[in-house]
Parts: structure tokens; C-alpha cells; sequence
């Protein structure tokens, strides 16, 4: 015989005894088809909203009716842990609703254009008449582009988070971590303004007898700028989150603290750091200041980055949506749903293979 049986002896052990009283599925959907009503009521009676405040006074009716209605069936305790529950299914909900409206309409119009000629023609000799024409030079800017200031930034960020981590100590190492935090918070006109000033006007003019030179470099190079601190940041926190005695153990066994590193810390850290890399390259392949400041835009295809204008998917968009022509926004709308999947691509592609490294190991 159990404790509570020889406590209480009219009383039969059951799973109803021991669970408690539960509220039923059709006295909750009760409660928020009530509390939708009086918000529609309310609301439309008093003529002071539309569906969006309905939405919005039902949920809150509906967590004060749940709260009363779970308390006289499960107990306060229990009702306020539904209740809580309840709020925290509806903030995803809400947080969700965003993201998916912004990919539904995406995909409703953008496509549009989804044809061959968008991805195998540029807007060269495409007049505001003319219903062809796409992004293929844009394409073609952006991946060099990105590309190239992902070279740059992510060995210096990796690099840079390493000696922050593993040998940054004193006042040095307190400038560089300050110096980070500011540049993550630069706006991106910034960036292209400052290559603009030093590359473009001073450096360039060597190489181009004597006059300035836009091109697809000189952007890739204000990308990096914007790239360098967050992969920074992002790497640094991955790499303390790796456990010490990972690294004690390597030390333990004679291997060198740079070994260790590379072979060891970097490894372990890895599906963070592609994470933290994809989140940067999102934001330099989205970034239309930079790019229509140091490379200028092209309506031609331009293959080589370090010579000449050059577009990009994003500097696209921009022209398009304020485009007069009747075809520019199927246009637009079609160029950002391939960015997108661009930047959607590679991050899928990246997150494979770091996990194939990781499995290998």
C-alpha cells in the first residue's frame, strides 16, 4: 500500500488521482472562438480597428479566459504554467508570420520572370518599352563580388578571432576587440565612402593612368569591411565556447599551441564559424549602397571585376523597383527571389559541408 492510500484509505489510486484533472481540447478551442467573438465585436461595434486588432484583443481575451477557465478545472498553478505555455506558441507564431509572408510574396512575384531570358541576358539595349531583358550580368556581379570579399574577410576574421581568444591579452587586445564592436555597427554607405576615398580616388589612378577606376573590386573590397566584423565576433564567441580541456589534454601531449589550434580548437568550433560566415556573406550580397558607389552599376556584362562598372543582384533590385518602365518591378521582384535562393544555396551548401568535415574526423 502506498503513502498516500494509508493516508487517505477512501480513496483508490488512479491515473486521474494522480495526473489531476486535465483541460479538455474542445473546452479550449471553446474559450478562443469566445474570445475572437467578443474581439470582433468590440472591435468592429466600436469601429475602431480591423482584423489585425480582432487578432490582437482575442489573443489577450483568450490567455484572461484560459487563465480562469484552466484554474477552476487543473488548479492556479496549473493554469498559469498553460497560460505561459500559450504565450510562448503564440510569440513563435507571431515571430514566424513575417518570415513567411515575406517568402510567400516573394515566390507569388517574383515568379513572374522566372524564365531562361532572365538568367541568360542582361539589361544592355533594353529599352522601358521592351519586355525582356534580365539579371544575368547581376548574377555574375554578385558572385565575383561576394566572392572576392569573402577571401579577404573570412581568413582575417578567423585569424583575427583567434588572437583574441587564444593570444590576446592586455591593452592591445582590448583596442582590437573595441575596434570590432564599432565597425559592426557602421552603416554600409560608410564602408563604400571609405573605399571610395582610398581606393578609388588614390590607389586606383596608379594603375589606370592617372584616373579613377570603378569596378567589381573595389566594391568586394567595401563588402569586406562590412564582412570582417561580424565573422570577428561570431568566431570569437565560438571559439570560448570550446571546452578547456580539449586544449589542456593537447598540451598535456607535447602538441604545440598552434597545432592544437588548427587541429583541435577550429575543428570543434567549426559549424559555428560557417554559421557566423553565412550570416556575413548574407549581408554583403544584400548591400546596395556600397556597390552603386565604388562599382557604379552596368546594364552590360562585365566579367572582369578589377576594370570597368559592374552590377549586382542587389544594385539590380534598386534600379528596377524605381524603374518607370511597366516590366521593371516582375523584374525586381524576380532578381530578389534569386538572391535569395543565392544567399539560400550557399548556405545550405556550406552547412553540408561543414558537417561532413565533422563527420570524417
Amino acid at each position: 500500500m502506498s503513502l498516500l492510500e494509508r493516508e487517505m484509505p477512501g480513496v483508490r489510486m488512479t491515473p486521474e488521482n494522480i495526473r489531476g484533472k486535465r483541460l479538455s481540447l474542445a473546452t479550449n478551442l471553446g474559450v478562443a472562438v469566445v474570445a475572437l467573438a467578443v474581439a470582433a465585436i468590440v472591435v468592429f461595434g466600436l469601429d475602431i480597428g480591423g482584423w489585425v486588432l480582432v487578432a490582437v484583443l482575442g489573443l489577450l481575451l483568450y490567455l484572461a479566459g484560459l487563465l480562469y477557465v484552466a484554474g477552476r478545472v487543473e488548479g492556479k498553478r496549473a493554469a498559469r504554467d498553460r497560460m505561459w505555455k500559450t504565450l510562448i506558441y503564440s510569440a513563435c507564431i507571431l515571430a514566424v508570420l513575417p518570415l513567411t509572408s515575406v517568402v510567400w510574396t516573394l515566390i507569388s512575384k517574383g515568379a513572374e520572370r522566372l524564365d531562361a531570358t532572365f538568367f541568360t541576358t542582361s539589361m544592355n539595349n533594353i529599352g522601358a518599352r521592351d519586355a525582356g531583358g534580365g539579371a544575368y550580368h547581376a548574377i555574375i556581379g554578385t558572385l565575383e563580388q561576394v566572392g572576392i570579399a569573402t577571401l579577404l574577410a573570412v581568413p582575417l576574421g578567423v585569424m583575427g578571432a583567434v588572437y583574441l581568444v587564444e593570444y590576446g591579452r592586455g591593452r592591445f587586445a582590448l583596442t582590437v576587440r573595441f575596434f570590432v564592436d564599432v565597425m559592426t555597427g557602421i552603416p554600409s554607405i560608410v564602408a563604400g565612402l571609405f573605399i571610395l576615398s582610398f581606393w578609388v580616388l588614390i590607389v586606383s589612378p596608379v594603375f589606370n593612368d592617372g584616373r579613377p577606376q570603378y569596378s567589381g573590386f573595389a566594391a568586394a573590397l567595401a563588402l569586406a569591411v562590412l564582412m570582417l566584423p561580424t565573422i570577428v565576433r561570431s568566431t570569437e564567441e565560438m571559439l570560448r565556447l570550446v571546452p578547456g580541456p580539449l586544449r589542456e589534454g593537447a598540451y598535456a601531449l607535447g602538441v604545440p599551441q598552434w597545432k592544437t589550434i588548427i587541429k583541435i580548437v577550429l575543428p570543434t568550433a567549426l559549424p559555428g564559424i560557417v554559421t557566423g560566415i553565412m550570416l556575413a556573406i548574407a549581408r554583403a550580397a544584400g548591400e546596395t549602397a556600397p556597390v552603386l558607389l565604388v562599382a557604379g552599376g552596368a546594364s552590360a556584362i562585365n566579367f572582369n571585376p578589377f576594370s570597368g562598372n559592374q552590377m549586382s543582384l542587389s544594385l539590380f533590385v534598386f534600379q528596377q523597383a524605381g524603374d518607370a518602365s511597366k516590366y521593371a518591378p516582375a523584374r525586381a521582384w524576380t532578381a530578389a527571389l534569386t538572391l535569395v535562393a543565392l544567399v539560400l544555396i550557399l548556405t545550405i551548401a556550406a552547412k553540408l559541408l561543414a558537417r561532413r568535415n565533422q563527420l570524417t574526423r
